[in-house]
């Protein structure tokens, strides 16, 4: 089983915008972030996102260029300090490769607990828009590797999808 964490892009301030909506910079590094992935072939199933509108925003712009087959659906369990075994039960149940869109420090907490087991030690810090891709192996998750929008190229050569 294959899964992607991925944290919100850059989002408005709170002072600027309650909702904290994605700012324009985060819209670029994301879209930027899903034509790398797609260049480099990766696919999913399902999105699953949180109820924040910045997650939602987030998935709406990697669904339009990773067209997952399931969609894209709002989760529980995925809030900023949300307990990791909810988002773990989502994984364990999907049918293909799943990209889970979330915060800090849930998405960290999650990645240790998959990783190490105990969600308490930090193995991964998430900056905005940044994609961790974890395989299953032999009933525990390895780290595959970690993407963030700075290392994602700023002229993408591949088109909307």
């Amino acid at each position: 089983m294959r899964c992607y964490l991925v944290r919100h892009g850059e989002a408005k301030g709170g002072v600027e915008d309650a909702a904290r909506p994605l700012s324009g910079r985060g819209r670029e590094e994301v879209t930027r972030m899903a034509r790398h992935v797609v260049a480099a072939g990766i696919r999913i199933a399902e999105i699953h996102h949180s109820d924040k509108l910045r997650a939602r925003q987030t998935a709406e712009i990697l669904a339009e260029y990773l067209s997952p087959a399931r969609g894209i659906h709002e989760a529980e369990g995925l809030a900023p300090m949300d307990d990791p075994d909810t988002a773990r039960a989502l994984i364990e149940a999907a049918r293909g490769p799943l990209m889970l869109v979330g915060h800090l420090p849930h998405l960290s907490r999650l990645a240790s607990a998959l990783v190490l087991g105990d969600s308490e030690r930090e193995i991964l810090q998430f900056k905005a828009g940044a994609i961790a891709c974890l395989d299953r192996v032999e009933g525990r998750f390895l780290l595959q590797w970690l993407l963030i929008p700075d290392l994602a190229g700023k002229s993408p050569s591949s088109s909307r999808r």
